[in-house]
């Protein structure tokens, strides 16, 4: 472009705005009006005037169009150049090259909205302003924010609570604050979760305000943990401890409530330095327990079903939410040892009520005290229930069963006739316990017996040559031998032999 002062005689005439020129007394345009000084890396504004499918024409104002290829015209990758632009549209691009080997002016619109858009993030970024851009992908982890750069939205901070589903975000223009800023890396980090509780932490001062102890309100689960429920009171969320859901035993929240429903509670607590609230489910509902207290009065009989059996007794359930306790000794006229004996789980029974604990919230039961009630004693099955753990003592049965034994290399001598000599073996590596008894004749008595610890002479060495300890190792067998081992020590060898039954001396203890 040829600067004004350098044409000869050139003039420009009054009223054309630098377009004609007189030269020598003639009008002529002036082209380079017309051209707008640039350098590579500005940014110019242009119209389009053609849209093909690998590249798009603008016009700058410049001695030619302008090319912008179809990669250069947003940060989405494989874009179609026709939904991008269109004919006429004026358009910001960046100039990457004035004149390339084809005498092309190159132009890159994404470029553009590049610079323009990082000077707008960092100053959001630094006001703490919302920035608002265009949902364009759903990637792992996140969403993928057009901002004229790429911004990176994380799939904990779309929403303040967990979305299950990102692709319901594509194509939706959403405001969002910038946490991160990194232009080096052109690495932006975006918050939608900051906005929304911005927006409504004056909601969730207005309900505060508004809430008070023992109202109840209606609201909508909106998450289920293993301790309870979250309850969401129009903007602010209450939680429902686990043990204020039923007035029966609950084992997880999910038994009787999912996300989504919607509940009536009632306002337990509120700590409005914390904005947390406490409610309860089951303050909402009849409480069983004035359903008792209203209904029935202590000698009642009434049906009831075995939800537990335990050590000391029975649970019977005899309304929805309320259970009661049937002592051991209620069980059965006479003596039960194990409760599993008389009831089990699942069984229907009657019960008489013995008492009526308002304020612990307890109720006394009796099975024996129903007329015309005797439960049978029925076998208990190995295994079954928490008192079927006795163990065993891992004796072999050849202890029990060969008379024939080798003569012990000593014999014990005593006054009283039938005297006992006594072996007692306790291995403490093994847990392995054994203990004869072997008579004057060498023959074995009882396994397991009370010993005289205050006979005098020594303890026989022999060994039965057939009678091998058992390989099981039951945990609690060495309990059991060492406390019949622990008679008194001035009991008489008459005491031993008392101790040890009737049996003789061939034959093993009943």
């Amino acid at each position: 472009m040829t600067p004004l002062d350098e044409i000869p005689n050139a003039r420009i005439v009054e009223g054309s705005d630098g377009l004609l020129l007189e030269i020598d007394g003639q009008i002529v345009p002036n082209y380079d009006a017309t051209i707008h000084p640039f350098a590579e890396g500005d940014v110019v504004t242009g119209n389009v005037v053609r849209i093909d499918n690998d590249e798009v024409l603008v016009d700058i104002g410049y001695k030619s169009e302008g090319v912008i290829p179809a990669g250069e015209l947003s940060i989405r990758k494989s874009v179609d150049p026709h939904d991008e632009v269109e004919l006429g549209e004026e358009v910001d691009a960046l100039v990457l090259t004035k004149e390339d080997q084809d005498g092309r002016l190159i132009l890159s619109k994404k470029r553009a909205r590049f610079e323009r858009a990082w000077r707008k993030i960092e100053a959001a970024a630094e006001s703490g302003e919302p920035v608002d851009g265009r949902v364009i992908e759903v990637v792992k982890g996140g969403l993928i924010i057009d901002l004229g750069v790429r911004g990176f939205l994380p799939a904990s901070l779309v929403d303040i609570r967990r979305v299950p589903n990102l692709d319901e975000y594509l194509d939706q223009t959403i405001e969002c604050k910038v946490i991160e800023l990194n232009r080096s890396r052109n690495n932006v980090v975006l918050s939608r979760r900051a906005v929304l509780e911005e927006q409504r932490k004056e909601d969730r001062e207005r309900i505060l305000d508004r809430l008070q102890p023992g109202q109840v309100v209606e609201g909508t689960i909106s998450n289920i943990v293993d301790f309870g429920a979250f309850v969401d009171l129009d903007g602010i969320d209450g939680l429902i401890h686990i043990s204020e859901l039923s007035w029966s035993h609950v084992n997880h929240p999910s038994e009787i409530l999912s996300i989504g429903d919607t509940v009536s509670v009632k306002v337990l607590d509120i700590d409005r330095q914390r904005q947390r609230i406490s409610l309860g489910l089951k303050q909402t509902q009849e409480d069983p327990w004035q359903r008792v207290i209203d209904t029935y009065n202590i000698g009642d009989e009434l049906e009831g079903t075995v939800t537990k059996v335990v050590t000391f007794g029975a649970f019977v359930e005899i309304l929805d939410g309320v259970e009661g306790l049937v002592h051991i000794s209620e069980l059965s006229q006479q003596h039960v040892e194990n409760p599993r004996e008389i009831i089990q789980p699942g069984d229907d029974v009657r019960v008489k009520i013995l008492e009526i604990d308002s304020e612990r919230r307890r109720l006394s039961l009796s099975v024996k005290r129903v007329e015309d009630q005797v439960l049978p004693v029925r076998p208990i099955e190995p295994g079954a229930g928490d008192l079927d753990d006795m163990p065993e003592l891992g004796l072999s049965e050849d202890v029990f069963a060969d008379p024939a034994l080798s003569e012990p290399a000593g014999e014990l001598e005593s006054p009283v006739a039938g005297s006992v000599a006594t072996s007692v073996e306790v291995v403490d590596g093994g847990g392995e316990v054994g203990a004869e008894l072997a008579g004057a004749d060498g023959s074995v008595a009882a396994p397991t017996v009370d010993v005289a610890e205050s006979v005098d002479a020594e303890p026989s060495d022999a060994e039965p040559s057939d009678a091998e300890p058992s390989d099981a190792e039951p945990e609690d067998e060495a309990d059991a031998p060492e406390d019949e081992a622990d008679a008194p020590e001035d009991e008489e060898p008459e005491a031993a032999l008392e101790a040890a039954g009737d049996s003789g001396p061939g034959e093993p203890a009943a």
